[in-house]
């Protein structure tokens, strides 16, 4: 079976799928979609994918969107490595920290990826209004985060999971979208930890190395 991954490399939710894989030792293909060239409308693209986003998994006539959904696939590939526990209320625990981040840690980062990232790469100013909001939502969200993990070195179960991965990746974006930080050491200290794993640093020079070549050729 070949295994094919579609992904956008400095996006945070290609970075937890390529980690993970990584983490996993699993082999796979990749196929870049390169989001600002619009290749996500691509017909073709569209009909693995018709919410028009990335990644996606393919295997033979196998096909996955949502990058959550992505790494339990792919930690189920590998169970001896226990990023999805088989217990089920720590796997419960698992999907509790993935939907989290879908629903509330997402929504706040976007607000700040937007305005602090995307706008001044398409030549527009910050909106200061959604600025403040998107900080608002931050702070709490980071609030709670900061203290679950007070005395705890991961999200879930007591040791390293696919929840790691999802709400750890957004963390990747936190220099570039100006992110106020400051004021959380334990999440500061739990990203720190991530960024030791070896499987992190190769999604991360994935992901800078895409990147400086996207620059080099703004600036050409």
């Amino acid at each position: 079976m070949t295994l094919e991954l579609f992904l956008f490399p400095p996006s945070p939710r290609a970075f937890k799928v390529i980690a993970v894989a990584h983490h996993l030792g699993l082999s796979y293909e990749t196929r870049i979609v390169q989001l600002f060239k619009g290749e996500q409308n691509h017909p073709d693209y569209v009909a693995l994918n018709p919410n028009k986003r990335m990644p996606v998994l393919k295997e033979d006539d196998f096909v996955l969107w949502e990058s959550n959904a992505i790494t339990q696939y792919l930690a189920s590939k590998n169970p001896a490595a226990g990023l999805l526990p088989d217990n089920a209320r720590q796997s419960a625990h698992v999907n509790q920290w993935q939907c989290w981040e879908l629903a509330h840690w997402l929504p706040a980062i976007t607000v700040l990826i937007e305005e602090n990232v995307k706008k001044p790469r398409r030549g527009e100013r910050p909106n200061l209004e959604e600025l403040h909001k998107g900080e608002r939502l931050f702070h709490s969200c980071a609030e709670l985060l900061e203290k679950h993990l007070k005395g705890q070195n991961f999200v879930a179960c007591g040791r390293l999971t696919v929840a790691d991965f999802s709400v750890g990746s957004w963390l990747e974006a936190a220099e570039r979208a100006k992110y106020p930080l400051e004021p959380y050491p334990e999440i500061k200290r739990w990203h720190q930890s991530l960024g030791a794993l070896s499987s992190w640093q190769y999604a991360r020079a994935q992901s800078e190395t895409f990147l400086q070549a996207m620059e080099a050729r703004r600036g050409q």
